[in-house]
């Protein structure tokens, strides 16, 4: 196949990397594209300027949009998250081309529940703030669009390069939190993996979720962190007496049920197989 990643970034290098190894033409996007694995065709564009994406590969059987805010606000949003792919989408109908599947990567941040209920795809998703609506007007965007469009909904991303909690435990800036504060995340890898997957499934979903096999209070994953470091586990955040149930961490439980009866099977089914796999790198 002619894959065109759109955001070749974290993700992205990774998925690029395992489509060249299996035999696929890949194209990795980016503004300042660097760093791409070998045999991944770099593009030089801004997804927000649709000038840019007038001169893209010819006859493409996919696309994945995977590409992330370069800051934190509401115009940083919209121009990655929305205007983008509506100028993807409109760059590629206007030169005529028609792949046979969009895969949008998004968030579980869409989801709004805060109160450690299970979430699914079938969950209402009507984020309050202004962040998760323009990622969900993206998801809308693709799943809208002229082409067969799935949404992947990933949670938070670890793995090499991203060991914000591993850091935290061993320096001892760490605090463990209240009862109830629940995490869910997915290592790197089967993030990419996970992409992979829905290219190759003939008829796949509209909608995915993109976590592993457990979500986890944040304290159990924290205490496991420092047992394998050899450290005290984290004392208590003072500043949490209780569970806040207006904090965005933690505070629901998103199920991978779909995607794992789809047929992936992930790596790192919890955070024990995907942190221990990054303690036991040198």
């Amino acid at each position: 196949m002619r894959i065109l990643i759109a955001g070749c970034g974290y993700v992205g290098c990774e998925l690029a990397g395992r489509l060249v190894a299996a035999g696929h033409d890949a194209w990795g996007l980016s503004r300042r594209p660097s760093g791409l694995p070998p045999g991944v065709r770099p593009i030089a564009a801004d997804l927000a300027d649709p000038g840019a994406l007038r001169a893209l590969p010819p006859a493409l059987d996919a696309i994945v949009y995977a590409a992330a805010a370069g800051g934190p606000t509401e115009a940083h949003y919209r121009a990655v998250y929305l205007d983008g792919p509506r100028n993807l989408l409109a760059a590629l109908a206007a030169a005529g081309q028609a792949p046979r599947r969009v895969v949008h990567v998004s968030s579980t941040g869409v989801y709004p529940q805060r109160d450690g209920s299970w979430v699914d795809e079938d969950s209402p998703a009507e984020p309050p703030d202004l962040m998760g609506r323009v990622l969900r007007d993206g998801e809308r965007a693709v799943l809208d669009g002229p082409f067969p469009g799935t949404v992947l909904r990933l949670a938070g991303i670890y793995g090499p390069g991203r060991t914000h909690w591993i850091d935290r435990v061993k320096d001892g800036s760490a605090r463990r939190p209240p009862p109830g504060t629940w995490t869910n995340r997915i290592h790197r890898d089967d993030a990419a993996g996970a992409i992979a997957h829905l290219l190759a499934l003939p008829a796949p979903e509209p909608l995915y979720l993109g976590v592993d096999d457990e979500p986890a209070e944040l304290a159990a994953v924290l205490d496991f962190l420092a047992a394998r470091l050899g450290v005290p586990p984290p004392p208590p955040d003072p500043d949490a007496p209780g569970a806040d149930p207006r904090r965005g961490r933690g505070a629901k439980r998103c199920s991978n049920r779909r995607l794992r009866t789809s047929g992936f099977v992930p790596l790192y089914p919890t955070y024990r197989e995907g942190y221990g796999s990054l303690l036991a790198t040198p």
